[in-house]
């Protein structure tokens, strides 16, 4: 992952619009990075973790993930297949924590703010 993509995941997050779309959204353009397979975003339910927007076709050999906090708090997981930097994957996280709060929270029903 480049900094061009945190860049363009930046784009996304600034568009707003509904957390749902706004997660899709990130991970297509997680998955617009040559060295990026596949990306998804897994909200932590009740001790478990819930697959959630995913995109790009799946390779677990490749995979990496890092844990989503609020607040030091987890409330979900960001997974790539590909060739990704620790630190930015762990940026891409932070980046995403409100999206993923809000889906974890609603447990996947659409919010109204």
């Amino acid at each position: 992952m480049s900094a061009g993509a945190l860049e363009a995941l930046e784009r996304v997050l600034e568009g707003g619009g509904e957390p749902d779309d706004v997660l899709r959204a990130a991970v297509d353009a997680l998955v617009a990075e040559p060295e990026i397979a596949w990306a998804a975003v897994a909200f932590l339910e009740e001790g478990h973790l819930v697959q959630g927007p995913a995109a790009g076709e799946p390779d677990e050999a490749v995979r990496r993930s890092v844990p989503v906090l609020y607040h030091g708090a987890p409330v979900g997981e960001l997974r790539v297949d590909g060739d990704v930097e620790q630190a930015l994957l762990e940026r891409a996280a932070a980046l995403l924590c409100a999206h993923v709060l809000i889906g974890w929270d609603t447990g996947g029903e659409r919010w109204q703010p």
